[in-house]
């Protein structure tokens, strides 16, 4: 496998050890198209999502171990998916992001822990801990210095290991992602791909003439009226338990307050469930941090678009096809009106998103290059869509699927529970004293 070159302890009581060895650069099984490949403004996102992926021991019929067939299969979906094993460059006549499709290859570590997966503590993103199952380059200053795409696999002593994905957001978003990485899994099978990947993202360029028509509100900066918090007070992340039961209560409260009570049983739909979450967690989040009355805030909604272009995107779009929606409004009039004003407030942005709608963003990003504000903001994006419990590389499903920690303090992702179907788990983070009460309000649902 190369020279051992990391030891990783991690402080537990276990003394938890990883061992990674030097990596290597696994490249398409077959020739593949050069050039450079265009980026989209959709795909402005340089963020680097870190997943981890852990499966139990299981015997199979041939004696490769889990190493082998993920790589193996690995150079074979990088002959469809063959952007993965370029680099990141900037173009030299516009000064773009774009990839440079050498065929270098996708960076591959192999790991072994001194532990069995039971013995470690994987109930919470937390990047003390699934972070050291994901490979992490030294030492680099810039985007440009990693590669889109970097795996390692780690054994444990129970014969199970972890499959820990480094992806660049700007290659793929996530439900893209997940299609690579079930392409992926199905090539270690044997399988054909069951979708076939659309790699053009020309699709999305920008128009010529440029066309801003509407107002893009998730670029504005919202004034901070706020009393200032203590800077010493440690933000911490965590869990918020979400059963079915509860998602149907608030359904039933949001209906109640258009229409009056209802007779119990199924909730009137009058919303989804990830806006009757997203607003609740929105309220929640305004009252946890105090905001002042006046205060403007914004929640910022991650949607997929695939389907609202005219014509809708090809199956198998391959790149960033969501969209940041922006609903803002007063701390103090969401606080102190109905949760159904939230509601309204989060569908009328949804409703918002037309093509020509999208359209005017991409041509206000090619205008401005500007990145979105985060302060007064929350973002909420539901993960529980992604089909991530169906990446069966030939040894099952795996036991449990998530991020290694949250791209940025702002963000409540909504993740499938890894037992109870209709269960979510809502991660975030909050200082200290307004995760309390932040946690106390989700409580009351119940």
């Amino acid at each position: 496998m190369g020279n051992y070159v990391e030891d990783y302890d991690y402080g537990y009581d276990h003394h938890l050890t990883v061992k990674k060895w030097e990596p290597v650069l696994v490249t398409p099984a077959e020739e593949t198209k050069k050039g450079i490949y265009f980026l989209s403004n959709v795909d402005e996102d340089e963020t680097l999502v870190r997943t981890i992926y852990c499966y139990q021991h299981k015997k199979t019929n041939d004696d490769h171990g889990p190493s082998e067939v993920i790589k193996n299969a690995l150079s074979k979906v990088l002959v469809h998916y063959y952007p993965l094993a370029g680099r990141l460059v900037t173009t030299a006549d516009e000064g773009r992001l774009a990839v440079d499709c050498t065929g270098e290859g996708v960076l591959f570590v192999e790991a072994e822990a001194n532990c069995t997966l039971g013995s470690v503590d994987f109930s919470r993103p937390d990047a003390e801990t699934r972070g050291k199952l994901v490979y992490e380059i030294p030492g680099v200053k810039s985007i440009f210095e990693i590669p889109p795409l970097m795996i390692q696999v780690t054994k444990f002593k129970c014969g199970g290991f972890v499959l820990g994905v480094s992806f660049n957001h700007l290659t793929a978003d996530g439900q893209a992602a997940m299609e690579f990485i079930n392409s992926w899994a199905e090539t270690a099978r044997g399988l054909p791909l069951s979708v076939q990947p659309y790699l053009d993202r020309t699709l999305l360029k920008a128009r010529n003439p440029l066309k801003i028509e509407y107002h893009h509100a998730e670029y504005d900066v919202l004034e901070d009226k706020s009393t200032p918090r203590n800077n010493k007070e440690e933000t911490i992340y965590d869990y918020i338990y979400i059963n079915e039961q509860m998602i149907q209560k608030l359904k039933r409260q949001i209906a109640a307050e258009i229409h009056g009570p209802s007779p119990p049983g199924p909730a009137v739909r009058l919303c989804s469930s990830y806006v009757a979450l997203s607003a609740f967690a929105w309220r929640a989040r305004a009252k946890a941090l105090k905001m002042a009355a006046d205060q403007e805030t914004r929640i910022l909604l991650v949607v997929n678009t695939r389907d609202k272009f005219n014509p809708p995107l090809p199956k198998g779009y391959f790149g960033n096809a969501v969209k940041f929606i922006s609903a803002v409004t007063l701390a103090g009039d969401m606080v102190d009106k109905p949760l159904s004003y939230a509601v309204g407030k989060v569908q009328e942005a949804i409703r918002s998103v037309t093509d020509s709608q999208l359209r005017s963003g991409i041509d206000y990003y090619e205008v401005h290059k500007t990145k979105r504000p985060m302060g007064c903001t929350m973002i909420s994006t539901a993960w529980s869509r992604l089909a991530f419990g169906s990446t069966d590389f030939g040894w099952g499903e795996p036991i449990m699927t998530g991020p290694v920690e949250l791209p940025v303090d702002e963000v409540i992702i909504f993740l499938a529970h890894p037992k109870e179907k209709g269960s979510l788990n809502a991660y975030a983070g909050l200082p200290t004293s307004a995760m309390r009460t932040f946690q106390k309000l989700w409580g009351e649902i119940v």
